[in-house]
This record gives structure tokens, C-alpha cells and sequence, in this order.
């Protein structure tokens, strides 16, 4: 942890060649300051299904910078393993990651470098200010509230630079993460468990909100497989470790535990029994729908969405959870799985 400072920096970039990239590059070619010293994208797009052709327009954005951009593949693997094949390339002391659906700020070069030419010795890296932008004329939806949270959130790569032998040191990112979940948490916890320290920066990284499918909420309780191997990682305490909300697993095994007992029971003609149980499950039901509801905007479309979501989440966190504890049961450190 020693040594002069060193400011130069490369930007690795996964991608699934969204549209939301050519913004992504377009932001970071107008940034004033000195320019990065090489730019990895990496496609994470299967290669069977990958059009050569998607990443033209975006990387024609890049003017000048094009000529210090490579573009490399990591096989649809997930966000983890694309940012480490897009490791393995970089030269710079600094390696900044990006998403491809944020916007750096007019002077994010001119910041970062002066993040990471102020950093002490034992800081392994500097996270940057993500801005989500929500609209003013109304309240939140409860897909725009989640991307939110990234703007609080402890550090995510959608604008994090690293020292890259530090990122070398842990062996980079743990690749059983297998979406933009967690992965960047159980990164930052090793690098804090080596002894080194993650400072706030001074940049600003503008997030939009996505579109999405009004059934997004289902296809995120994927996580939960992931929470369980962050458990297993870091121990039960992770959360407090990693400053993250603990969420409402215990709150969804609980009505789920509830709904099947009513079924249960019900089969076994209990029926007294079955309503207690159907009572609970109704009642906890009731309280997540509402919990969502209240703070959105309430509109027919919202509400149906919650409601109707609100019955399906409980049951399928749960799996994922389970399913999760079963699959990363016998899991080891990542530093000995990539040795």
C-alpha cells in the first residue's frame, strides 16, 4: 500500500449492446479532462446470438477515443465475469467501471482523476455520486423508487474506480454472481477485508430509469439465490457489513409458509384451521400491496400491478432463497475457487 500516486485510468464497460450505450460512450467522449488511457467494452451477449453490427453505432460516438478502445467478448457469462475479462486487459494503476445505461457528468474525467490522485496509500477505491433522475410531476412508481435506491447505495459499479492491483490482490469479481446483484458488495467487502479502505468521490453519474416490464419486480426476486451465497460468504451479518437494506425475506417466507398451510389444511378439511392460516396470509399480503402502493402513484395500471405482484413475490423470493441456500451450500471463498 505504498508507492507514489499513479492517475492514470482505463474504463471497462460490460454490455449486452443495449441501445442506453451509445449515451453511455456519447457522455463519457464529451467529459472535459484527460481522457482515459484505454476503454475495454466487453459484449456479454451469447455469442450465437450476437449481431457483430449492434456496437457500431456506439462505438462510432467515441471520436477520438475509438482509437483507444478495444472491444472484447466474455460469452453471455454475467455482469461478474465480464468485468473481469475486461480486468485482465487493462495496463492503467486505475480501473474505472461504468454501466452501460449511466451518464457520466460534463466533467467527470477532470473529477475521477482528481479522486484518484488524491486518494491516500490504503485507499483501494473511489466510488462516484450516482444521480437518478425521477419525474417532478408526480410520485415514483415502484420500479423508479428500486432504481432510486441506487443513488444511496454503498458501492455500485455503475461508477466505481479501483486500484487494479487491488483488483489483481482479490482476484477480481466473484463470477457465481450471475446478474448486476450483490456482485459488486462481496467485491467491495474483500478488498475492505484486505485491509484497504473505499472513499466517496467527487464525480457525478447520472442514472436514467430503464423502461420496464410491469413484471420486473418478479424476475428481481432472483437475488435472493444471491443473498443466500453473500450469507455464506460473509456470515449471517452481511447486511450491516455491507450497509444494505436486509430486505423482506423473512416477511415473504412467512406469508408463504401461511398460504401453503391454508392449502394444507384445507385439503385435510380442517376448515377452521385453513381460514386462521388463509387470515395470515390475506393479512400479510395486504400489508407488502400497500407498502408498495402507498408511496407510487396510485395509478389503475400501478395499483393492478402491485396487487397482482404482491400475491406472486412472496412464493417466488422464497424459492429463489431456498433454491439459493441448496445450491451455494457447500460454497468456498472465491479466492480459492479462482486459484
Amino acid at each position: 500500500m505504498t508507492g507514489a500516486p499513479r492517475s492514470g485510468y482505463a474504463v471497462v464497460v460490460p454490455t449486452l449492446a443495449r441501445d442506453t450505450l451509445a449515451d453511455c460512450l456519447a457522455a463519457l467522449a464529451a467529459a472535459i479532462g484527460p481522457p482515459p488511457d484505454e476503454i475495454v467494452i466487453v459484449d456479454d451477449r451469447p455469442a450465437p446470438d450476437a449481431d457483430p453490427g449492434a456496437l457500431d453505432h456506439p462505438l462510432s460516438v467515441l471520436g477520438d477515443l475509438r482509437e483507444r478502445t478495444v472491444v472484447l467478448r466474455s460469452g453471455g457469462r454475467g455482469p461478474a465475469a465480464a468485468r473481469n475479462t475486461g480486468i485482465r486487459a487493462v495496463t492503467s494503476p486505475w480501473t474505472a467501471f461504468l454501466d452501460d445505461d449511466v451518464q457520466v457528468g460534463p466533467h467527470w474525467c477532470d473529477q475521477l482523476v482528481q479522486d484518484i490522485s488524491e486518494a491516500a496509500p490504503d485507499t483501494g477505491a473511489v466510488q462516484g455520486v450516482i444521480a437518478v433522475p425521477l419525474p417532478g410531476e408526480r410520485r415514483p412508481t415502484d420500479w423508479e423508487r428500486g432504481t432510486a435506491g441506487l443513488a444511496r447505495a454503498r458501492w455500485i459499479t455503475a461508477d466505481m474506480a479501483y486500484r487494479t492491483d487491488v483488483l489483481e490482490r482479490v482476484r477480481g469479481f466473484d463470477e457465481r454472481f450471475p446478474r448486476a446483484f450483490r456482485e459488486d458488495a462481496d467485491l467491495a467487502l474483500r478488498v475492505l477485508d484486505a485491509g484497504w479502505r473505499i472513499q466517496r468521490g467527487r464525480r457525478t453519474t447520472r442514472h436514467p430509469v430503464r423502461p420496464a416490464s410491469r413484471w420486473v419486480s418478479l424476475g428481481q426476486q432472483r437475488g435472493n439465490a444471491d443473498d443466500a451465497l453473500m450469507r455464506r460468504l460473509h456470515g449471517p451479518d452481511w447486511w450491516s457489513k455491507a450497509v444494505a437494506p436486509r430486505g423482506r425475506i423473512r416477511r415473504h417466507s412467512a406469508i408463504t409458509a401461511a398460504g401453503a398451510a391454508a392449502l394444507a389444511l384445507a385439503a385435510a378439511r380442517r376448515p377452521r384451521a385453513a381460514a386462521l392460516a388463509a387470515l395470515g396470509w390475506a393479512a400479510g399480503t395486504a400489508e407488502f400491496a400497500w407498502a408498495r402502493i402507498a408511496p407510487g402513484p396510485r395509478t389503475r395500471h400501478e395499483v393492478t400491478t402491485m396487487l397482482v405482484t404482491s400475491v406472486l413475490i412472496p412464493p417466488v423470493a422464497t424459492w429463489h432463497r431456498v433454491s439459493g441456500l441448496w445450491r451455494h451450500r457447500g460454497a468456498r471463498a472465491w479466492q480459492e475457487v479462482a486459484a
